[in-house]
């Protein structure tokens, strides 16, 4: 390297910082050559740092005997050259460049480093196959489209520090390796050399060591932390993703909302420019499930679920009738102008809310001039599909679709087709920002396999005042609807649940019948949350909190296709690592040295 690159390095200016104010000056920087053209005797290049682009100009007669080096320029190619600044003739200014009005014509250069032919092109407009990015994702990173992700998730969780920060929160880190404890998804296990055939658990989240953070009086705690659930994966899961993490003593459900829509304000108008309202809209999560038959409902468009029981109860529509006379519920919802959705399209949306959510079927009726119309209405009164056109509020051109079956299968179902078909049909607006908190869940509900009761969020999730005392109630069976709200809430953006939280269970006694609930015995509690539980027992404080998904949120800002699109070094849906191609088996002696054998069944 020359004596003139290694004492310029501190001195390298960014390429996007270059503007007609700086004209004349000498500048030195370094980047990659992103294009290059060679025109006789001229030669063009595209440098390109982490700050953008600006063109460089090659001319035998101002660089000399180090022409030699931009002939050898290719794509890649790490380059070091200083030159000096001038403007670009009026014909050649470039108005989709932000240096497009000026370019380096150079002095010196240095090629630092060349590169082999990338396997895919780094243009923008390239549309090369994700696993070939994934498997390249040092040069996938030098894109403007990731590139610009990982600043802008780098501005977002600097803003949230630094408002925190002033807020009086203390940024506390807590244990990666802990004990494995039930929270609903399995855990990554971690094999302990020192101790032969036991185990440490990577956390699924900081949940218990954030309660005791409270018990040992830290107040106010954030974690920007990494969490680890061995789950089946999607476009929005990860098996190992980051999370705000939050918690406060003495404080309600309100107080802490109350602060998280102070700090997504700051956050937004910081980051985004965007000016965001609060309060915020509170909605009860049975509200959400009756009107969008989802508890994180997307509120930038209509096509609410509508309650036609009462309407239907006499028709002669056995599948109808059938539903309420097993106690179930008949919704409808409303497509503006989806009269024209062909059989064809039905038969798709039939068998897939079949096969995903147990829907028996898809009745309909398009809203014509006569009215309701389709192959069931003549099973029914003409009074009887006008007072349904009239709660549904349908009008000439739309369609009416309905669900006919338990209200757990109905609002499932309905909900998922409301989503689907408003992309169509009710398209939200991308660019709005729609804000709301869904309140007061049910605190258990039952799983489906086994009949026990679960907990909807987490076993430390404190119940309502007001229903405190119908603890008792599920443990001696009188309470088989299981009725008990819980102090939760979560918070949803344009119907995807960012982030959730609640008031905790601050008394040890409270904390041990909800185990029992949960059919948690008490030799079982003591082994997995001992500590916990011990530790509510020395004086705990009411406290509660709340955790954020940052790369669900980087994903819905960037308006990235999955979360792998947000994430440095994402893993497939497969859960492997194209780059680094783990995991991968672990040598005889490694296995040794655990006390392990792997074993492949």
């Amino acid at each position: 390297m020359k004596d003139w690159v290694k004492t310029n390095f501190k001195n390298r200016v960014a390429a996007e910082s270059l503007s007609k104010d700086k004209i004349g000056k000498k500048v030195f920087l370094c980047g990659w050559a992103f294009r290059f053209r060679d025109q006789g005797g001229v030669i063009f290049i595209d440098l390109r740092d982490r700050s953008g682009i600006v063109q460089i100009v090659a001319r035998k007669e101002s660089l000399g005997e180090d022409f030699h080096l931009a002939e050898k320029i290719r794509s890649e190619f790490v380059i070091a050259i200083e030159g000096e600044l001038v403007a670009r003739a009026p014909e050649a200014i470039n108005p989709k460049m932000k240096t497009g009005d000026v370019e380096i014509i150079l002095s010196s250069m240095e090629i630092l480093n060349p590169s082999k032919t990338p396997p895919f092109s780094l243009d923008e407009y390239d549309a090369s196959g994700e696993e070939v990015r994934l498997k390249y994702r040092y040069l996938d990173m030098r894109t403007n489209e990731l590139k610009d992700r990982m600043v802008l998730r780098h501005k977002f969780i600097y803003a949230i520090r630094e408002y925190l920060n002033q807020e009086e929160f203390l940024e506390i880190e807590t244990p990666i390796l802990n004990k494995s404890t039930p929270e609903g998804a399995r855990d990554f296990l971690v094999p302990s050399r020192m101790n032969a055939g036991e185990f440490y658990a990577l956390p699924q989240s900081p949940q218990i060591f954030k309660q005791i953070l409270m018990v040992g009086g830290m107040e106010r705690y954030f974690q920007v932390v990494k969490c680890f659930r061995d789950e089946d994966l999607r476009a929005d899961r990860q098996p190992e993703f980051t999370q705000l993490d939050m918690e406060y003593s003495f404080v309600d459900e309100e107080e802490i909302q109350a602060s998280i829509e102070s700090m997504f304000t700051h956050v937004f108008a910081k980051v985004f420019n965007k000016k965001i309202s609060a309060p915020f809209p509170r909605m009860t999560y049975k509200q959400a499930m009756e009107d969008y038959g989802s508890d994180k409902p997307d509120l930038r468009f209509g096509m609410k679920l509508v309650n036609v029981s009462e309407e239907v109860k006499s028709c002669d529509f056995q599948v109808f009738t059938q539903a309420l006379q097993s106690g179930g519920i008949v919704k409808a919802i409303v497509v503006p102008g989806g009269a024209n959705i062909s059989r064809k399209e039905i038969e798709d949306l039939t068998s897939w809310l079949g096969r995903d959510f147990r829907s028996k079927g898809l009745a309909y009726m398009k809203h014509s001039a006569n009215g309701l119309e389709s192959a069931i209405t003549k099973r029914f009164k003409a009074e009887e599909l006008q007072a349904i056109a009239q709660k549904v509020g349908s009008k000439e051109g739309d369609m009416v679709f309905f669900g006919a079956d338990s209200a757990k299968i109905v609002h499932a179902s309905l909900g998922a087709l409301r989503l689907r078909l408003a992309e169509k049909y009710d398209t939200p607006n991308p660019d709005e920002l729609n804000f709301s908190w869904v309140v007061d869940f049910p605190m258990f509900e039952k799983d489906d396999d086994s009949n026990q009761w679960i907990a909807l969020h987490h076993p430390f999730t404190s119940p309502k005042n007001d229903d405190l005392s119908l603890i008792d109630s599920l443990l001696d069976g009188s309470n088989p609807e299981g009725i008990i709200r819980a102090k939760a809430y979560d918070l949803v953006l344009n119907g995807n649940e960012i982030g959730g939280g609640s008031i905790r269970i601050h008394d040890e006694k409270i904390q041990s019948k909800v185990f029992k609930i949960l059919g948690i015995q008490e030799e079982d509690a003591k082994e997995k949350f001992g500590f916990l539980l011990d530790a509510l027992a020395y004086g705990a404080p009411p406290h509660g909190g709340i955790a954020f998904g940052i790369d669900r949120i980087m994903m819905i800002l960037s308006r990235a296709q999955s979360i792998r699109d947000v994430i440095a070094f994402p893993k497939t849906q497969k859960g492997t690592c194209m780059m680094s191609g783990c995991p991968t088996p672990v040598g005889r002696e490694q296995l040794e040295e655990l006390k392990l054998r792997a074993i492949t069944i």
